[in-house]
C-alpha cells in the first residue's frame, strides 16, 4: 500500500509538473506562445479549410501533427474535435481520416482520463469548469457504467469533459476506453465520410442533421434504459 502511494504521488507530481511548465511555457515563452495562439485561432474561427490547409503545411508530418492536435483539444476542452476530423477526411481521404481521427481521439481520451484519475476534481473543474463536470456526474448517477456510451454518441456533449469525468470514478481505463471506442465509431465515420464529400455551408447543414439523428438514438437509447428499470422494479 506504502508503494501504490508512492507512485500516485509520483505520478501526480509529473503531471502537475508538466501541466505548470506548459502554462507558464504559454505565458512567459515566445516560441511556445507564437507557435499555439494560431493554433487556438484555428479552433475558434470553425473554418474546416484553414484547419486542413494548416495541417497540409507539414508536408510528411501532417498525420503527427493531426495526431498531436486532436489530443491537445482533448486536453484544452471545449475546442471542437470535429474540425480536425472534417479534415483529416478532407487531406487523406475519408476511411484513412476516420482511422487518424478515432486512434488520435482515443489517445486524446486516454490522457484526459488519467489527468483526472491522477490529479482529482479540484484540477478537472480548472481544466474544464464546474457547471460541464455537474452535468456528466448527473449523467453517471442516473446511467453509470452507461453513461460513456451514451455520451459517446452524442455529438453536443462535450468528449473531453466526459473523459475527465471518466477519471474521477471508480472505473477501469479498459472499460472505459472499450466503451469510448465503440460509442465515437458511428460518429467518426459518418463525420469522416462526409468531410470528405462536403465544404463550406453545407456541413453546417450535415452537422444539424447529424445533431437531430443523435437526438433520436439518444431517445430510444433512454427508453430502453427506463423499460428496463420499470421491468426490474416490477
Amino acid at each position: 500500500m506504502k508503494t501504490e502511494g508512492v507512485k500516485k504521488w509520483t505520478a501526480r507530481i509529473i503531471v502537475l509538473a508538466f501541466l505548470v511548465f506548459a502554462v507558464l511555457g504559454y505565458f512567459f515563452l515566445p516560441p511556445i506562445h507564437n507557435a499555439l495562439n494560431p493554433i487556438f485561432a484555428l479552433f475558434a474561427s470553425m473554418n474546416v479549410e484553414a484547419v486542413a490547409a494548416y495541417i497540409r503545411s507539414f508536408g510528411v508530418w501532417a498525420v503527427v501533427v493531426s495526431f498531436l492536435l486532436m489530443i491537445l483539444q482533448s486536453v484544452a476542452a471545449p475546442l471542437p474535435a470535429f474540425l480536425l476530423t472534417f479534415a483529416n477526411a478532407a487531406i487523406f481521404g475519408w476511411w484513412k481520416g476516420a482511422i487518424l481521427s478515432w486512434s488520435s481521439a482515443m489517445a486524446g481520451a486516454a490522457v484526459c482520463f488519467y489527468i483526472a484519475h491522477i490529479l482529482g476534481r479540484d484540477a478537472v473543474v480548472k481544466l474544464t469548469s464546474k457547471t460541464a463536470l455537474k452535468q456528466i456526474d448527473s449523467f453517471f448517477a442516473q446511467y453509470g457504467k452507461n453513461t460513456i456510451l451514451i455520451c459517446r454518441l452524442l455529438p453536443f456533449v462535450s468528449f473531453d469533459v466526459v473523459s475527465y469525468a471518466a477519471g474521477l470514478t471508480a472505473m477501469k481505463v479498459a472499460p472505459f476506453l472499450i466503451a469510448t471506442g465503440i460509442g465515437q465509431l458511428p460518429a467518426t465515420i459518418v463525420y469522416s465520410y462526409v468531410g470528405g464529400m462536403l465544404t463550406g455551408s453545407i456541413r453546417l447543414v450535415v452537422t444539424a442533421l447529424l445533431i437531430i439523428f443523435a437526438l433520436s438514438a439518444l431517445a430510444v437509447l433512454l427508453k430502453s434504459i427506463f423499460t428496463r428499470k420499470q421491468t426490474a422494479k416490477e
